[in-house]
């Protein structure tokens, strides 16, 4: 009966930890990226992940693949123009004024019932002075990294666009 207990509480344990939400954004703002028209956001590649599963059956074995990529600048791209802003291709000279370079990069993994996140921090930077305008960080998780980076993604710039606001 002891056994059975411990068990429970184990198992409850292990499902209230799995369920855990994930940790709001962060944004810090020294200045406002409504006041830039333009962005140059730094290059970077593209991850690939995939999951899958085996199954016995029978008649056999039979096992199923997705693979999913994801460029964070690309994700990155679209949402802030949608936003209205304009992306330039390479820093121009005379736009550094209404210009933000952006920066991505991954900052954490957490361990979370029985996967992990990925958190990404993204900064925005004033072409002209090279001063942290703002910067947001967020998690993620998925089905594959290509999705937690997506999501961790997203989570950040909604973040931030509800600071502007």
């Amino acid at each position: 009966m002891k056994a059975i207990k411990l068990l429970g509480v184990i198992l409850t344990s292990l499902f209230i930890y799995g369920c855990a939400p994930l940790k709001p954004a962060v944004v810090i703002k020294n200045s406002s990226i409504e006041n830039y028209k333009y962005i140059y956001i730094s290059p970077t590649n593209s991850l690939t992940s995939s999951s899958g599963g085996v199954y016995g059956g029978d008649y056999g074995v039979y096992g199923a693949t997705t693979s999913k990529s994801v460029n964070p600048s690309d994700v990155i791209s679209g949402i802030l123009v949608k936003e209205g802003f304009i992306r330039l291709p390479e820093l121009k000279s005379d736009l550094t004024d209404q210009t933000l370079i952006v920066n991505y990069g991954e900052s954490g993994r957490r361990n979370r019932g029985l996967g992990y996140t990925i958190e990404v921090t993204i900064q925005f930077v004033s072409a002209k002075s090279n001063e942290l305008i703002s910067s947001c960080s967020a998690e993620g998780q998925g089905e594959t990294e290509a999705d937690d980076i997506r999501q961790a993604i997203t989570r950040c710039l909604v973040a931030l666009q509800s600071e502007e606001n």
